[in-house]
């Protein structure tokens, strides 16, 4: 990173949204995109048809909450059960059900442990999360989320399944920047599969070194007696 560089609420929220997109993205297999503009508000709320947050604490505070469609619940959940392999007669046809709150709610872990792994590299702090909430809300109730900061900013973004629906991403903070002293390197993350790639490939190159050497000499011996 370049000396000096200053980072911002929307720079922390960039990188929350990659986050959300990177994960539900991987998780589904489906592409999750979200909107270049982001929309300042004066709270977060939990909205129908079906609401999630987290909260996180240390380098700084703040609060996390998307608020789902019941297409969108049902579409990421069931991309993500049949991309494990899940048959489709067994899979919930409801959002309510239970399996789909657990489904998002592990995928909100997912996302907001990925969040806070880029907070720790590229900011150089440390913050915690605390379980994820989920709550299936009818069209008349509007749950306000509030959390101790002192001073307030609150964004959200609109976000979009592979099918176009619609779900949306809420982000509470205290107004805080981060400003660059000293340049650093940021480590890349391995990658899973490359991780396994290497294991395997020294594993064979083990049990080639390992392999008896082929002796001459016995072959000429059973050629003599000609076997």
């Amino acid at each position: 990173m370049s000396k000096n560089k200053t980072i911002t609420t929307e720079d922390i929220l960039l990188k929350l949204c990659q986050s959300v997109s990177t994960v539900l993205s991987s998780a589904t297999g489906e592409s999750i995109t979200y909107s270049a503009m982001v929309q300042k508000i004066t709270k977060t709320s939990l909205k129908p048809d079906f609401g999630c947050f987290v909260l996180f604490d240390g380098g700084f505070s703040g609060l996390v909450v998307i608020n789902f469609t019941a297409k969108a619940a049902l579409e990421l959940y069931s991309s993500y059960m049949r991309n494990m392999g899940i048959p489709e007669d067994e899979l919930a046809v409801l959002h309510t059900s239970d399996e789909v709150g657990d489904v998002l709610g592990e995928l909100m872990n997912q996302l907001v442990g990925d969040f806070t792994n880029k907070v720790r590299k590229e900011l150089q702090t440390n913050i915690t999360q605390n379980q994820p909430k989920m709550l299936s809300l009818n069209k008349q109730v509007n749950l306000s989320v509030d959390t101790n900061l002192d001073r307030p900013q609150a964004r959200r973004v609109t976000f979009s399944t592979q099918n176009n629906n619609i779900f949306y991403l809420e982000l509470a903070m205290d107004k805080t920047e981060f400003i660059q002293l000293e340049d650093f390197e940021i480590r890349e993350d391995e990658s899973p599969d490359a991780i396994l790639e290497a294991t395997r490939k020294r594993m064979s190159e083990g049990n080639s070194s390992n392999a008896p050497a082929h002796d001459d000499s016995n072959d000429d011996l059973l050629d003599s007696l000609g076997i």
